[in-house]
């Protein structure tokens, strides 16, 4: 049957290869740069093109990234995307048979997870940089804000004291579990699919230790279809990423309530304060909202990443590749956004001390801490001693009066359950319910007090140092790999010696 149509469709064109391209164009051309000249020294270095090969390509590559203006770049149709633009010029400047060497023992299969894993190499480490600011900022705040007193909810009812500091501890050692599955995640991107080739790797002796340490990866990914079809390096990035987000949003749920006019415990400056447009007496602290729906696109966006791989076939399919990919990277754009702003605002904070002396009051948040002192001095059962701080804390509570003033309503309580007197007086009983005291008291690992809290801080800072060291030991090796490559290919251009048998064979 003959076929008149000729390849692009137009519609085909404008709706799937344009966007493919502006995507490489936007993201990728370096990282296909990079390949380019990695695989051409490991070429070379292997003995499977000549020298005189090898230097024509490297000088006409350096040449193209020279002098094509990639941004300038508009879709024509004329080749397919920007790999075959390259190759055309490759053709132009040295001829099919030279041009087409660079292609040995290669696939776009191999190359294109090659640039992914690539371009969220860079992506990821931002994020994980840009995690720790947001924990470091957390620490110093937890420090500084160590003895801070606040009312800490359960059911969304005022429980316990506790302090601001301790609060954030809970923050940041969530914080930092997160952090240790995106360090886990970063080190799924570090093995590299390059000479897995279409699918079996090649019968050429290439060595793909040297490509892999060239590209920046810490080696090799082993079995050569895994390399072309396993996409198990986004799905749990995506899903490690998103877990931040989740987790963060749970944060600014609470500080939205504690910044309410009935609670008001948590003061926004007024730098992060909008005004009303009618209402003059208005505080809006909107950024918690705007961070509130940040995060929650973010999780929205890597939601969509692992969605989109589910049920595709376990092989190399453009499905979960080009600009699947490309959609990924607004998750790391928003991510950043949220861990910029919040690094910001939560420093920025004060807790207002007035509103949560008040709070306590209403609520009688100490009156845990009677019934314990109760079990420690009159000998009583827990389940006693809580009536008694039950029958108090209504007694008081009903008479609009702080719990710290109802010692005799406690001393009611008391002969009514026990039959006789309490030993505790005022001064004792006012101890027992004080704020400060409670928190004081409460010494065992993990508890609000000043003990366990220097040594959960400094726990904290130390396992933030691990994760920066792994982070900054990674860059540093991308950052090497990227000068013994330059080196590697300058020196295949300074290769005169291009005697005729040292020439890709015509």
């Amino acid at each position: 049957m003959t076929d008149p149509s000729r390849f692009p469709d137009p519609v085909y064109q404008e709706t799937v290869l344009e966007p493919l391209f502006e995507g490489v164009k936007a993201h990728h051309t370096g990282h296909l740069r990079a390949i380019n000249r990695a695989h051409l020294v490991m070429l070379a270095e292997t003995g499977i093109v000549p020298p005189g090969t090898a230097a024509a390509l490297a000088r006409a590559l350096a040449q193209i990234d020279a002098e094509i203006d990639v941004p300038s770049l508009r879709y024509t149709g004329a080749h397919e995307d920007y790999f075959f633009l390259v190759e055309a010029e490759l053709r132009h400047r040295l001829g099919p048979d030279i041009a087409g060497a660079l292609h040995t023992a290669r696939s776009r299969n191999d190359m294109d997870h090659t640039v992914f894993k690539l371009a969220l190499h860079d992506r990821t480490d931002a994020l994980i940089g840009d995690a720790l600011a947001l924990a470091d900022a957390l620490v110093a705040t937890a420090r500084r804000e160590r003895d801070t007193l606040i009312v800490a909810y359960t059911h969304g009812q005022p429980a316990q004291p506790t302090t601001w500091g301790h609060y954030l501890g809970a923050v940041i050692e969530v914080l930092l579990r997160d952090l240790a599955r995106l360090d886990a995640a970063r080190g799924g991107l570090d093995h590299c699919p390059m000479g897995a080739a279409a699918i079996t790797t090649s019968g050429f002796a290439i060595d793909r230790h040297r490509t892999a340490a060239l590209l920046g990866f810490a080696g090799p990914q082993e079995n050569a279809y895994g390399c072309i079809a396993a996409v198990d390096y986004v799905t749990a990035l995506y899903s490690a990423m998103k877990l931040v987000f989740v987790h963060l949003g749970r944060v600014l749920q609470d500080m939205q309530f504690w910044t309410a006019f009935e609670v008001g415990q948590l003061y926004v400056p007024n730098a992060f304060v909008q005004i009303s447009s009618i209402m003059p007496q208005k505080r809006n602290p909107v950024p918690i909202e705007h961070l509130r729906h940040l995060a929650s696109m973010t999780a929205g966006r890597c939601d969509a990443m692992v969605n989109t791989m589910h049920n595709t076939p376990f092989t190399d399919m453009n499905d979960s590749e080009g600009e699947v990919q490309v959609a990924g990277y607004a998750a790391f754009d928003s991510a950043a956004r949220v861990l910029a702003l919040l690094r910001a605002l939560i420093p920025a904070c004060r807790v207002r001390a007035d509103r949560v002396a008040a709070n306590m009051d209403a609520a009688c948040a100490t009156v845990t801490e009677l019934a314990d002192t109760l079990v420690r001095t009159e000998g009583l059962s827990f389940r006693q001693a809580h009536e008694i701080a039950a029958r108090t804390a209504r007694a008081v509570i009903a008479e609009g009066a702080p719990l710290g003033a109802g010692h005799a309503a406690f001393c009611a309580a008391f002969e009514a359950e026990v039959g006789r007197a309490p030993t505790l007086d005022v001064t004792a009983f006012a101890r027992a319910v004080d704020p400060a005291q409670f928190v004081a008291l409460r010494t065992r690992f993990g508890g609000p007090a000043p003990e366990p809290m220097d040594a959960a801080l400094a726990g904290y800072a130390a396992t933030l140092d691990t994760l920066r060291a792994a982070r900054d030991a990674r860059i540093t090796r991308r950052a090497d790999a990227d000068r013994a490559r330059d080196a590697a290919f300058s020196a295949l251009m300074t290769d005169d010696q291009r005697t005729e048998d040292k020439i890709w064979p015509q």
